[in-house]
């Protein structure tokens, strides 16, 4: 049972980074000059299946550049290169990107953004993985073994029917006797046993 609880609970973190999240490049100012997107970055967990939306005017881009031409603001060479003003990138793998603006002198006046994406599908069997063996032998210990077997099935049945047995053929043969407290103490005796199984189980 556990181990198929902690199977649900990797299929649900595993199909987690379908659902990435939206960055909006520089929240409100957007994909602009004067914002410093180092600061904008810094701080933020960027995984795969997430998205970076650029919103920008007309006298800007969007350049995807290898880390040479980050460092050197050259679009020359761009890997992909984006005009639409609103421009949607999925970060599909882990690794850094780069991103710039080919406008000249944009770049060096700090627009250039590098992100740097996790493998949220790697990251996240770690802290499920902990909590799946501690609920194993907590669930299969206790529950199976002292609970169930032994208070349950061989005492409980046998008890009730020793009892049963004993105080009606002593009560019949001690009606004639004088000895009534010897089937008394009996039947007290067997009503407690009973009754200590019972709180047992």
């Amino acid at each position: 049972m556990a181990s198929v609880v902690a199977l649900l609970v990797i299929a649900a973190v595993a199909a987690a980074p379908v659902y990435g999240k939206d960055y909006t490049v520089g929240d409100s100012q957007g994909w602009t000059s004067g914002v410093d997107y180092t600061t904008w970055a810094k701080g933020k967990t960027f995984n795969v299946g997430d998205t970076l939306t650029f919103q920008y005017g007309s006298i800007h881009n969007v350049d995807e550049v290898s880390s040479k031409d980050y460092s050197s603001c050259s679009s020359s060479n761009s890997i992909q290169s984006y005009s639409d003003q609103n421009t949607k990138i999925t970060l599909s793998k882990a690794g850094t990107r780069y991103f710039i603006c080919g406008s000249p002198g944009h770049c060096t006046n700090g627009m250039k953004l590098a992100v740097t994406v996790s493998d949220a599908a790697a990251a996240a069997p770690a802290p499920s993985t902990p909590k799946a063996t501690p609920a194993a032998p907590s669930d299969d210990t206790p529950s199976t073994t002292p609970k169930t077997s032994t208070p349950t099935s061989t005492p409980a049945t046998e008890s009730p029917k020793s009892t049963t047995t004993t105080t009606s053929t002593k009560s019949t043969t001690n009606t004639s006797g004088a000895l009534v407290s010897g089937p008394a103490k009996g039947l007290v005796v067997g009503v407690l046993a009973a009754l200590g199984l019972a709180f047992m189980g």
